[in-house]
């Protein structure tokens, strides 16, 4: 340890962060206090106001700064692409292949338990179709896991009654995959095959 307790306050934070461990994040510390002016100062201004201003939608999912409307107040769009994770969505756009609404779940239903959806935002969902008249198509892109394919049939039953044609993604995504880690060329493959969800 470093005998320094700002700075090992510090890497336990940075170390909570994905995919990083004690010494990535020993490595990130060092660099910004090597740094103060250019990286942390900026730094925890710019998180500070994210701390201030930004909300997740509790329609869409989405996040927001509490200065301005979500995206999906406009209701100008005629589809929605239901995904399961913000990282999904920006994806999604990243690709450049898909330019309508989103509607982010914010996880998915557990395998045993599909009837449990605490925390889940599908009832959200349901009352944007139901409630938005423009809506002519959803697009389910869930995750190819086992827990993805049954968020999405428990959404394609939860709008069955409903006048909107339900798709989801095509083969381009391997089954076990998660949409925020495929490449843009099997996204662009995966929504241009995408095919009508038939109902059991």
């Amino acid at each position: 340890m470093t005998g320094n307790k700002e700075i090992e306050d510090l890497v336990k934070i940075i170390a909570k962060l994905p995919a990083l461990g004690p010494k990535s994040a020993r490595r990130i510390v060092l660099k910004l206090i090597n740094n103060k002016e250019e990286l942390i100062r900026p730094l925890s201004n710019t998180l500070a106001q994210v701390y201030k201003n930004l909300r997740r939608c509790q329609i869409c999912g989405d996040y927001f700064n509490i200065n301005s409307k979500c995206v999906c107040s406009s209701n100008n769009y005629d589809q929605i692409c239901v995904v399961q994770h913000i990282e999904d969505k920006w994806t999604i756009e990243e690709s450049g292949i898909y330019k309508s609404g989103f509607h982010i779940l914010g996880g998915t239903l557990p395998t045993l338990e599909s009837k449990k959806k605490d925390g889940l935002l599908i009832s959200s969902l349901i009352n944007r179709v139901k409630n938005n008249s423009k809506i002519k198509e959803v697009i389910l892109a869930c995750g190819s896991t086992i827990e993805g394919q049954v968020t999405s049939h428990y959404i394609q039953d939860s709008l069955k009654d409903m006048k909107v044609k339900i798709t989801k993604l095509a083969q381009g995504i391997s089954v076990g995959m998660e949409v925020s880690f495929a490449d843009d060329g099997s996204l662009i493959a995966a929504f241009k095959n995408r095919s009508p969800v038939v109902n059991d």
